[in-house]
């Protein structure tokens, strides 16, 4: 949610930003909506300060003129109880001014809130601008010594790749048919090695995220309620990529959804509370289940495992101070990992600047990562693909958006509370990093060699195969 204090003081800052976006909001009937507000809230308030004035200096006066009425003649009564009438009704008339201005209010909040929430997170100016993906800027690559991605793998390793679909299917580790039967598109079943594989990715990243690297482990809800989804910002605009649980249409109190990130319960554990400044940063990482319906992605990398319905992630967190430079430190650190847990993983891959219309909603800022997948990209005159980068990885900075919406604060020095600034990336989503591990690191006879640093977690083997 933005900061109302800096949208009064230049709504041209945000009616632009919503514009480098390509979202639409009404800024114009949002600044109307608000001018409404502050005036029937200031009206309100001068009212009731009316009110309590005159009811301090009416008691008197009425009791001054109950006691001349005991002692009145009959032909004086009359005007003495009009006089006290008409004072009585001073602080009525007030209060019903008060009512009027709380159901005016009333009326117009629902239009506001939703407004509100509809309004992004202007870009950082140092974000390129650009409509979608297709305009995000390569920053950096990084090639293992033996892989040169301007150059076809047959040349790099001396024969045809196979895609990750035939080599898993060839060595029994993973079943889409049956998966398919069950659940429908974008289903599948690991099996043996797959899943053990699937596994190992999980909990060594796991490890490092949390040993190595500081980020304490947590395990969070991945059904939570609606008020979860819109404090981290993934509803109103992601609503149609949730999976909704409809609890009360059966008896329940609220409805559910499912998360399709561990961000939304680590960012929500600590919806509402008032940190203490020494407590921050708050670093968390979790392994948890992640659904997503894939909406208006129909007829997009259906096969195999790159866009599927669910999966599981190992996520990061920082909650830290409202600091530009602090938030920005961050999200190089948070970034510098990912890349080190790819270099162990000998994976080429390359950094994506995201321009600003594929920000979304809440980011100022967002780094996506791509790993080399030989099976992806255009074929060559043989039928065999030539290889391309497809994201396995997103690192986001959130300024103070996401923890003003959720009212997450911290005490600064000066004691008055300060909303904290949030940043999330992805470690590890599993199974897609399984295809770049699979393909990159399959061998001649169709085998597939263990990445190194994963084999403690695979009973010591080598090879698949």
């Amino acid at each position: 949610m933005i900061d109302l204090k800096q949208f009064r003081a230049d709504p041209e800052r945000f009616r632009q930003g919503a514009r480098d976006k390509n979202m639409e909001v009404d800024i114009d009937r949002l600044l109307e909506l608000d001018e409404q507000r502050r005036a029937l809230m200031a009206k309100q308030e001068s009212t009731r300060a009316e009110q309590n004035r005159i009811s301090k200096e009416i008691g008197p006066q009425i009791g001054k003129l109950k006691g001349q009425l005991k002692k009145a003649a009959d032909d004086d009564r009359a005007e003495i109880e009009a006089q006290i009438a008409e004072l009585e009704q001073r602080p009525v008339a007030l209060k019903a001014t008060i009512q009027k201005c709380d159901q005016d209010l009333a009326e117009i909040k629902p239009e506001f809130d939703a407004l509100l929430l509809k309004v992004p997170q202007p870009p950082d100016p140092d974000v390129p601008k650009g409509v979608s993906e297709e305009d995000n800027v390569e920053k950096s690559r990084w090639n293992p010594d033996w892989y040169d991605t301007d150059k076809p793998f047959a040349e790099n390793k001396g024969f045809v790749p196979k895609s990750h679909i035939d080599l898993m299917q060839a060595h029994g580790m993973v079943d889409f048919e049956r998966a398919v039967k069950m659940a429908g598109t974008r289903h599948y079943a690991l099996a043996a090695d797959g899943m053990r594989l699937h596994q190992a990715v999980l909990n060594w990243s796991f490890d490092e995220i949390t040993s190595k690297h500081g980020f304490r482990p947590m395990s969070v809800p991945v059904i939570v309620r609606e008020e979860c989804m819109v404090g981290t910002a993934f509803f109103p605009s992601g609503r149609d990529q949730a999976y909704h649980i409809e609890e009360s249409s059966r008896g329940a109190g609220h409805d559910l959804f499912l998360t399709g990130t561990g961000e939304v319960g680590l960012m929500g554990l600590h919806a509402d509370e008032i940190l203490d400044a020494d407590q921050l940063p708050l670093q968390y990482a979790t392994i948890s289940t992640c659904f997503r319906r894939e909406a208006g992605a129909a007829g997009k990398d259906t096969a195999g495992l790159y866009r599927i319905h669910q999966f599981d992630k190992v996520e990061q967190v920082v909650i830290c101070k409202a600091d530009e430079q602090e938030s920005r430190a961050w999200h190089d650190r948070m970034i510098a990992i990912v890349e080190d847990i790819l270099k162990q993983l000998d994976l080429p891959y390359r950094l994506l600047q995201c321009c600003t219309g594929d920000l979304g909603p809440k980011n100022a800022d967002m780094i996506d990562i791509e790993c080399w997948m030989p099976s992806r990209g255009e074929t060559d005159e043989h039928g065999n693909p030539r290889g391309a980068y497809g994201e396995t990885h997103s690192a986001s900075r959130l300024y103070d958006y996401q923890c003003r919406r959720l009212n997450l604060r911290y005490r600064g020095e000066d004691k008055k509370t300060v909303f904290c600034h949030s940043l999330n990336n992805t470690v590890v989503a599993s199974p897609r990093i399984l295809i770049p591990i699979i393909e990159m690191c399959q061998n001649e006879d169709g085998s597939i060699t263990i990445p190194e640093v994963l084999r403690p977690y695979m009973n010591g083997r080598e090879r698949i195969g």
